[in-house]
């Protein structure tokens, strides 16, 4: 019989379910215990990085790291042990598949819904295979356990999220995304200058004003297919510079296409800040 039923993967700070694992069991209990786990999914902030909470039939594991949680559906008769070692595999399979940015940016539930065969992996790898080829682990969990033991919850616990009770469900409202870049460098500003001096010289030129000009704004602000619009800015610069060969010598041809690479090397390097974690959502 399977000791580890269901599995979830969720964003900390406001508990969004990320991944789940597909499950068939549609016991009244089992759907209760479901309910649980995602109001305890909206409290995870203000717990320490694992914990348990005890069911007649199940209980919920959870375990947390940085912004990613992973929590678990397992019967009673499954060691805490191993319910928290399947929690941290999955942690690890996650965190390696996607990065903190993607994580950070996920605005809709089940965004990552094909890490859902992973999930099923590993729960049948601890469901079924024998432990002793898991014993090193285990007893490294076991070891971490009894010098920090896991938060245990109460029934009531899983009932109560952001002052909702009585069974009156919260509604999900999802902050629109903040796409806030990392601060500007000295030599980013120098760029900036650098191409709003190559759009003054180009004023009654119109395509080329807006080619610099676009490059500044691909620089301040954030834009979907960033690096598609970059290589294809930079192109028609280098294109446009071969055409007006006639027109220019060749170190100015040399200083608006070097004006372009600094300036796309910039907007590319230039990534998106790290969300940090809002406890108080």
């Amino acid at each position: 019989m399977s000791m580890i039923l269901f599995a979830c993967v969720v964003r900390v700070r406001d508990g969004l379910p990320l991944s789940a694992s597909t499950d068939f069991y549609h016991s009244q209990d089992f759907l209760e215990c479901r309910r649980r786990l995602k109001t305890l999914a909206l409290r995870l902030a203000q717990y320490p990085g694992r914990g348990s909470a005890e069911g007649l039939d199940f209980s919920i594991h959870f375990s947390s790291s940085r912004d990613v949680a992973c929590m678990a559906i397992c019967s009673r008769q499954c060691p805490a042990a191993m319910a928290f070692c399947f929690l941290e595999t999955l942690w690890w399979e996650f965190t390696a598949s996607y990065d903190t940015t993607c994580i950070g940016l996920a605005s809709r539930p089940y965004a990552f819904l094909e890490f859902d065969s992973v999930i099923q992996k590993v729960k049948w790898h601890f469901n079924y295979v024998n432990s002793t080829q898991m014993e090193s682990s285990l007893e490294k969990i076991q070891e971490e356990l009894k010098f920090q033991p896991p938060v245990v919850l109460t029934v009531e616990d899983t009932d109560v999220a952001n002052g909702v009770m009585n069974g009156h469900p919260q509604m999900h409202l999802e902050p629109a995304p903040n796409f806030r870049m990392e601060p500007v460098t000295a030599l980013g500003i120098l760029s900036l200058i650098l191409n709003i001096m190559c759009a003054a010289l180009n004023l009654i030129r119109g395509i080329h004003l807006a080619e610099h000009s676009l490059q500044c704004y691909l620089y301040l602000f954030y834009s979907p297919a960033r690096t598609m619009k970059v290589v294809l800015m930079l192109l028609f610069i280098c294109l446009g510079n071969m055409y007006l060969h006639g027109l220019r010598n060749l170190w100015q041809i040399l200083f608006h296409i070097g004006v372009a690479f600094l300036s796309s090397y910039q907007i590319l390097t230039r990534q998106l800040q790290e969300k940090q974690s809002d406890c108080g959502v």
